[in-house]
């Protein structure tokens, strides 16, 4: 929520279906910082709606006792005005015209998603805390102006004119609706609105509904519009940023109606939600075109760690993809390059950063191919591990294969480069739980694994000799079917009270 003041908002839910009150209140309310009371029949929650003054009313339309309708007819006949959202699954018009004839404020069918119940809930509260404010003010002005009360009935019709208006997102079909409800306010038979670029004064948009005649299709000369006093003719700027970025005009030219004059007042209010609504629409294009940008971004970076399946899932599904540090399986990786040492010992900086990024970028590649995570590069080494950020049901396989293709992809490899370039990698591999999340200073996180099976692949990883694949008995249970091993002398792990089993991988069966 944009709002501060609607975190503490108190919502009573009346539905007579347990699980969804209990979802609602649970998983969706209580988290955004919404207070949340439930009710499961209609005359349940009309008596809490009585006693407690709640802030809004989610209320569900079929329910055994007293039914929607009813629950709203009744808070209705005892005075008792409550902002309130219907969510039901009749999707019927004349539902709907009914229940916003009692006070309904808007309407949510089943099936619905959280982000649009939310919206519609903030939408909500944001239009109720504007007419309390309205309200307010109209109160006090009303002991000095008999005449306000029938403007305060204007305005609640403008304010929910104006809500139908500032929710949508369809730029053609704002700008249509923000002239249509001015034709609706005013009585007017015609209406027009144009938008200006504030920083060149170049006409952007000009819709015109009904039938305008020929001179008033041209833009009407912004300066002027204030001092407009035509009876035939109404108009008001449409500001923001202390800017005039358009206007907004009714006519009855054609039928030669005068206009009341009292509508102005009106319309310039119904102007200021357009010129908000208008406003918004450009800063939801600016945050649509931020959030492309973000996500382009956040795949060139991912791209280099995980396979871009993987990246597309994480950008379609952001929700998978807890912050901080979870429990979870793994398989980890370790491969380190044997022989680098000497080779660098005698080889020129040059020869030595290619040779060591070809084998580096031949291994990476195919981790990644078996959607793996590439953890980090350690000098001549590589730590990568599976299952992480994203499930996989054969993690352990993906990973004993990714080191199978880099044993065999690498002697491919050496069979082109001279013998003193034939570098070979040592790899461990390790199953089981550790801690998967966001490990660092606050500028500087890496997403890695850390515990007890780390440490063992790593082990592992030294135990391997070169061009060899050791695993520990866990993983070897898992693709026991898919690989043929040899069982060599058990290792005590650090952490370990017995030796474990381990196994190097001769062979991949299929």
């Amino acid at each position: 929520m944009n709002d501060p003041s609607m975190q503490t908002a108190h919502i009573l839910i009346v539905d007579d279906n347990v699980e969804i009150v209990a979802f609602l209140k649970e998983a969706v309310l209580e988290p955004a910082g919404y207070k949340v009371t439930g009710a499961l029949d209609g005359e349940e929650g009309l008596a809490l709606a009585q006693t407690l003054h709640p802030d809004l009313i989610l209320l569900d339309y079929d329910m055994p006792r007293m039914n929607g309708v009813q629950v709203l007819q009744a808070l209705r006949d005892q005075d008792i005005a409550l902002p309130v959202i219907l969510i039901t699954s009749h999707g019927s018009e004349s539902v709907a015209v009914e229940v916003f004839r009692l006070g309904v404020l808007d309407y949510v069918p089943k099936p619905f998603t959280v982000s649009d119940l939310l919206a519609s809930i903030e939408r909500v509260l944001t239009l109720t805390r504007l007419r309390q404010e309205r309200d307010a003010l109209f109160e006090k002005l009303e002991r000095t102006n008999s005449e306000l009360l029938n403007r305060l009935r204007q305005l609640d019709t403008l304010y929910r004119v104006s809500k139908s208006v500032t929710t949508l997102q369809e730029r053609d079909k704002l700008l249509e609706r923000i002239v249509d409800a001015a034709l609706y306010l005013t009585g007017a038979q015609d209406g027009q609105l144009i938008l200006l670029d504030p920083e060149t004064g170049n006409l952007t948009a000009n819709v015109s509904r009904e039938y305008w005649e020929k001179e008033y299709v041209t833009p009407v000369n912004l300066p002027d519009i204030q001092t407009q006093s035509l009876d035939l003719i109404l108009n008001v700027p449409l500001e923001w940023g202390g800017k005039i970025v358009g206007s907004l005009t009714v006519s009855n030219k054609r039928n030669r109606k005068p206009l009341n004059p009292g509508n102005r007042r009106l319309l310039r209010m119904l102007g200021d939600y357009a010129a908000i609504a208008i406003e918004n629409f450009r800063l939801l294009a600016e945050v649509e075109a931020r959030r492309e940008r973000e996500k382009r971004e956040l795949r060139e970076l991912f791209q280099h760690y995980v396979s871009p399946s993987i990246v597309n899932h994480i950008l379609e599904n952001r929700h998978t993809i807890q912050p901080g540090g979870q429990l979870q399986t793994v398989a980890v990786l370790f491969a380190d390059l044997r022989e680098f040492m000497a080779f660098s010992a005698s080889a020129s900086p040059e020869a030595l950063i290619h040779i060591l990024n070809r084998h580096l970028t031949q291994a990476a590649g195919i981790i990644l191919s078996e959607e793996g995570t590439l953890d980090k590069f350690m000098g001549d080494e590589i730590m990568a591990f599976f299952n992480a950020p994203l499930p996989q049901e054969d993690y352990a396989l993906r990973a004993v294969r990714a080191a199978w293709r880099i044993q065999q992809s690498i002697h491919q490899t050496h069979e082109l480069v001279p013998l003193h370039q034939r570098l070979r990698f040592g790899i461990g591999i390790a199953t089981g739980e550790a801690v998967v999340g966001n490990v660092g200073a606050p500028d500087l996180v890496n997403y890695t694994v850390v515990g007890q099976i780390p440490n063992k692949a790593h082990m592992l990883q030294e135990l391997a000799p070169a061009g060899k694949i050791l695993i520990c008995h866990h993983t070897y249970q898992l693709v026991k079917n898919m690989f043929h091993v040899q069982e060599l002398p058990p290792v005590l792990f650090k952490g370990q009270q017995h030796p474990e089993p381990i196994y190097e991988v001769r062979a991949m069966l299929y």
